[in-house]
């Protein structure tokens, strides 16, 4: 048990992607919740009543009230403004997803955590998964040698309905995201599992409009990205089109792994490891397919969501808070990632090309993208912005937007 000094209290922002979060086994890790803030009132004063906790609908009121950190669990290209206003309030912040929109965001909010000497996370979950935690376990053991090529699929497609329930109006960020941009679940895992960074990046959009199950988003169906490391390997991205696949391997020196496919959400969750006969060492097998077990805590991990990553991650955030050391996912590994989906897009509106990922630790390299606003989400619209989709604007009939709409209604959502 944690002493009351112990305690860190916590306020989160996006009562919906938010519940995560307060699920995630937060009071046995010595997290307490006393705090939220959404725009959505009535789903905020439901979730409010539920968890016995402050509900505001202004940001900056929110952040006077009492409490060490913030979760922002807003839209996805939203975070960091609200995570610099958290920090410049003297708090400690764990963002999802993406933690930039632009790579100016990015640059000044590695400022801003620098400047604020607060904690900051990316709440990537993915690397949490028993058998993503084991072949981290692996690699570090040496397992499989230097990491030379891996892979990483996060294709996670649903039905239109459903697609449209979690994305209701013309302009949420579901709608308008370039295909390159949702890859931090396919790329964590794998710099998790092997501690490599991207270094350079091209990337390929997949783009048949006429099969897309959600007609109201404006992108394409989905991508594939290509980072070279700073060890020169090779890591492959894959997002997007009709098939579910979340599947994670890695080529080494010395041997290769990954985690199996199969029917499920993650397939049957083992890891299977295999070596060349002439490079077996003492100890080792030819093959072997396995189920792993959880590092510790598995009765905590396997309550909560995202298999297990939603404890992990706050188990991590709080560790991090008590130690004053920064998390593994910190801003600077955070903001590379969200990056690499920004500058993925513009090698796909170019067919390809190869472009540099920033040191988002070096301010020299910072100073040249501090004003690099590129992106093709509303809020940034202007001249000179570019399209969601490789083949351009692509127009919604007036029966698709009719459709999407009857299904927001359902949901509570009246708006365009």
């Amino acid at each position: 048990m944690f002493s009351k000094k112990d305690i860190i209290k916590v306020g989160v922002i996006g009562v919906g992607r938010g519940e995560s979060f307060m699920k995630g086994a937060i009071e046995e890790i010595g997290l307490e919740l006393v705090a939220i803030c959404d725009t959505w009132e009535e789903k905020l004063n439901e979730v409010g009543s539920r968890y016995g906790v402050a509900t505001y609908t202004d940001y900056d009121e929110f952040l006077n009230h009492d409490m060490d950190a913030v979760i922002l669990a807003n839209y996805f290209h939203e975070h960091a403004p609200f995570a610099i206003k958290a920090l410049e309030a003297g708090k400690h912040v764990m963002s999802e997803t993406s933690c930039n929109a632009t790579l100016a965001e990015g640059v000044a909010l590695c400022r801003a955590v620098e400047k604020s000497g607060k904690i900051y996370m990316l709440a990537e979950n993915y690397p949490y998964t028993a058998f993503n935690q084991e072949m981290k376990r692996l690699y570090v053991e040496g397992e499989i040698g230097e990491a030379m090529y891996a892979e990483g699929e996060y294709n996670h497609p649903m039905s239109l309905d459903d697609g449209l329930k979690i994305s209701p109006g013309l302009d949420h960020w579901r709608n308008n995201l370039p295909s390159t941009y949702y890859c931090t679940h396919a790329l964590a895992p794998l710099m998790h599992i092997t501690d490599l960074t991207p270094v350079k990046v091209n990337a390929f959009s997949i783009s048949f409009p006429q099969y897309k199950a959600r007609k109201t988003r404006k992108g394409d169906n989905g991508s594939v990205i290509i980072c070279r490391m700073n060890n020169g390997a090779i890591f492959r991205l894959f997002n997007g089109t009709p098939g579910h696949s979340i599947w994670y391997r890695v080529h080494g020196s010395d041997g290769a792994m990954e985690s199996t496919r199969g029917p499920g959400y993650w397939g049957p969750g083992q890891v299977r490891v295999w070596h060349d006969e002439w490079t077996l060492k003492e100890g080792q097998v030819k093959e072997k397919v396995y189920l792993p077990n959880w590092p510790e805590y598995k009765e905590l991990a396997e309550k909560t969501g995202h298999g297990g990553g939603d404890f992990w991650t706050n188990l991590h955030f709080a560790n991090a808070i008590r130690t004053g050391k920064q998390p593994y996912l910190d801003v600077y590994r955070g903001v590379t990632m969200s990056s690499i989906g920004i500058l993925a897009w513009k090698s796909a509106l170019e067919d390809g090309k190869t472009f540099e990922v920033p040191d988002f630790k070096n301010e020299e390299i910072r100073k040249k993208y501090e004003n690099d606003n590129w992106s093709s989400f509303p809020k940034f619209a202007g001249p000179g912005q570019p399209s969601g989709s490789i083949l351009g604007d692509i127009e919604i009939s007036k029966e698709d937007i009719e459709y999407a709409k009857k299904i927001w209604r359902e949901t509570g959502y009246e708006g365009e």
